[in-house]
């Protein structure tokens, strides 16, 4: 393959919903861009897309897959990305190295759940969107629903560049306004026929074309006024015109194709070719300085690197977008976020699985070599001269969770090598060693996810696995203040220790001042503080010391002692051994030995007096709460919104975008173990959420007096 300039290169994200029929229409354009002589079929599993074992295993993509075809002196870079949200990851990276998002919609079905969170996504970073109606050959299909599904959402910027003649099982023509041409297909697909467009089609043709120069014209001024005196516009200033709509958003082409058989996939490659915008057209990239970085291919170089997979035969493959300068075999590279030098080796310009040598990459091209030795996905390779880092991916909040684990426990540090490989290939696949739960979590975005990592484990590395139900981290407080003393005494022939402590403890927010008097059954205790200390508590929350020692009756050096003593316990806080949080402690009197006394004493008196007064203090357990948006179809809300409430789910409000209405609530994590599985159920898939976490509050009394009796039967087996 040659190399392409900066303005010759076009990168796109194939994005739509699962069964919309992505794979199939990549696999008619590699066959159309003459890449693959054979197309292969999903139902055979010999895609190029869809080429791991586990898409082959499941029937569906899992990873995105990247491609690359020369189509009329222009390099074309798709990203074929999986259509269940479950994958979403792959979606949020594609977007962000593509400059163009060509949606794939279902003629049945048109702009389903998943569909339209794409388009939330889409719009959150501005990219454009090209819509190509798929499946049009199907006895359900409906090319007039579909439209007005997009009208609806996007009004007069949903413009049609082709229609179909004749929709269902006999679709073989469409009538495209921007050629002002028929394009008719044998039942094997492939070269169509070109035709002038028939009579009876000839007024619809004509108004639709006169909608599409308007809006052609409306995105520059200097098409405008050649619109206004000539009142038409040749077919290279429409495509100026769309690309410039395409770039500010101001137009949504459609078009229309049957990918199966091969039918106006030719025409589709033409127009992205002639039309999607540059990579030098969409707006440049902000580094972690906030600087940004243009795809020249005249400056410094930079590598963006933002896909890793590990292939049988071949090992690790690094994909990456040249963000600024050239890049060619044998170059010296500095990693700017691991700080270790890097020679670039074999450059591969890629189909799937299928590799073709390059030997330079240009400002904005994507390419993948392999065998680097320190190189991550997310990080950034520089040549001399640049200084860059990128950070400009944001995955979203994983929505299932799970504690993992192997099932024969010598197995436990491959497959802890295996999991930090597979969060390399799939960032929203997350791994956490909790300390607090002493559990590993593996937290992703949906049962499907968390289920194709396990099938990964178990049938590509051989670790048979256990998922159970991860832990809830609750916390502990109080609610009112108390006061305890605690002496701590031993003597064993030598030194003895010897430690008192008298301390006040109570529930703390920010800001809230000091009193100078607490009262405790009838007894006046008068704080003169002396010292006051905030720390910032790991799991959340604060502790507040307060030194309010006077006499010294306890030696300054021995508060350090009673501090960790304080901290140890609410590292295991003294109702269930959860973390606690939010309490102000004031240490206020006390005794010492002048022999006796150490450190190792004070910190055990510190520790009980604060687990006594803790449990003086009215204590509480609290939860996690997460705020849940669900995005469901309008005859589904009952169910859903009723499924929420006996969750404990406090719903906060409603809200509509178009057929589907959009449910905001907050709810207990310990409810959403598996929300996503009973979601699907009840919707027959065509719901979805996200979720993130909103705060701790207080757990009912009935959940509390469960969780006491729980932590103590434990307590008990371990004694």
């Amino acid at each position: 393959m040659k190399m392409y300039q900066t303005n010759q290169i076009r990168n796109i994200a194939i994005l739509g919903s699962s069964g919309a029929g992505k794979t199939t229409l990549a696999e008619a354009m590699l066959f159309e861009a003459g890449v693959i002589q054979r197309r292969g079929s999903v139902n055979a599993g010999n895609t190029v897309s869809d080429y791991f074992p586990v898409e082959k295993e499941y029937g569906y993509s899992v990873f995105s897959s990247i491609f690359s075809v020369e189509w009329n002196d222009r390099k074309l870079n798709f990203i074929d990305c999986p259509g269940s949200d479950d994958f979403i990851g792959n979606v949020v990276t594609s977007l962000n190295v593509t400059d163009t998002a060509l949606m794939v919609l279902n003629a049945q079905y048109g702009l389903e759940v998943a569909t339209l969170n794409q388009l939330r996504y889409i719009k959150k970073i501005e990219k454009p969107v090209i819509f190509v109606v798929n499946q049009l050959d199907h006895a359900k299909a409906d090319f007039d629903n579909v439209v007005s599904q997009l009208k609806a959402k996007y009004g007069d910027k949903a413009v049609l560049v082709q229609y179909p003649v004749n929709v269902g099982e006999g679709f073989n023509a469409v009538v495209d306004v921007l050629t002002n041409k028929m394009y008719k297909w044998k039942p094997e697909g492939g070269v169509p026929e070109v035709l002038d467009i028939p009579a009876e089609e000839k007024e619809k043709a004509e108004e639709l074309h006169q909608r599409l120069v308007e809006a052609a014209a409306e995105n520059d001024e200097a098409l405008m006024e050649k619109f206004f005196e000539q009142g038409t516009l040749s077919q290279d200033e429409m495509r100026m015109g769309i690309r410039f709509g395409l770039v500010n958003r101001d137009i949504y082409p459609v078009f229309c194709v049957s990918a199966e058989k091969d039918m106006c996939v030719r025409r589709t490659l033409e127009f992205l070719g002639n039309v999607v915008p540059y990579v030098a057209d969409m707006p440049a990239p902000i580094n972690t300085d906030g600087v940004e970085v243009k795809p020249d291919s005249g400056a410094a170089t930079s590598l963006f690197f933002f896909k890793t997979t590990v292939e049988p035969h071949v090992g690790e493959v690094s994909y990456f977008k040249v963000m600024s300068g050239k890049v060619k075999e044998g170059d010296d590279l500095l990693n700017a976020d691991r700080g270790s030098k890097e020679r670039m080796g074999q450059m591969f310009s890629v189909a799937g699985q299928h590799r073709t040598k390059v030997e330079e990459l240009a400002a904005g091209d994507i390419g993948a070599t392999v065998k680097l030795k320190d190189v991550r996905t997310g990080n950034t390779l520089n040549g001399k001269g640049a200084d860059n880092k990128f950070n400009f991916i944001q995955y979203p909040d994983p929505k299932y969770r799970r504690a993992i684990k192997a099932e024969n426990e010598k197995d436990t540090e491959k497959m802890n090598e295996a999991l930090l490989r597979m969060h390399g290939e799939d960032p929203t696949w997350l791994i956490e060693n909790s300390k607090e739960l002493k559990q590993l979590i593996v937290s992703g975005q949906g049962e499907f996810h968390l289920k194709t990592l396990k099938w990964r484990l178990e049938n590509n590395d051989k670790i048979p696995i256990v998922f159970s139900e991860p832990k809830i981290p609750y916390r502990e407080t109080i609610t009112k203040a108390a006061r305890a003393d605690y002496r701590h005494k031993k003597q064993s022939g030598g030194a003895g220790q010897f430690g008192e402590v008298h301390m006040i403890v109570e529930p703390y927010t920010e800001g809230m001042p000091l009193p100078e008097t607490y009262k405790f059954n009838g007894q006046e205790f008068k704080i003169q503080s002396r010292d006051v200390q905030t720390y910032d508590l790991d799991w959340g929350g604060k502790l507040v010391f307060v030194n309010s020692i006077v006499g010294g009756s306890i030696d300054a050096r021995f508060l350090p002692a009673i501090l960790k003593g304080i901290m140890a316990r609410l590292e295991q806080g003294p109702l269930t051994g959860s973390y606690a949080r939010d309490v102000r402690v004031i240490v206020y009197d006390g005794k010492m030995h002048p022999v006796d006394s150490n450190e190792i004493s004070f910190m055990l008196a510190g520790r009980n007096a604060f687990s006594t007064a803790f449990k003086e203090a009215n204590p509480k357990i609290l939860e996690p709460i997460y705020d849940v948006t669900v995005f469901v179809p309008a005859d589904k809300m009952g169910d859903v919104m009723s499924d929420l409430q006996n969750r404990r789910g406090m719903i906060l409000g409603m809200e509509s975008d178009k057929d589907i209405e959009i449910l905001k609530a907050k709810v207990p994590l310990k409810e959403l173990s598996n929300y996503s599985i009973t979601l699907s159920s009840l919707t027959g898939g065509r719901a979805s959420f996200t979720m993130k976490f909103s705060s701790y509050e207080l757990v009912p009394s009935d959940v509390q007096d469960k969780l006491l009796k729980a932590y103590e039967a434990t307590q008990s087996e371990e004694a």
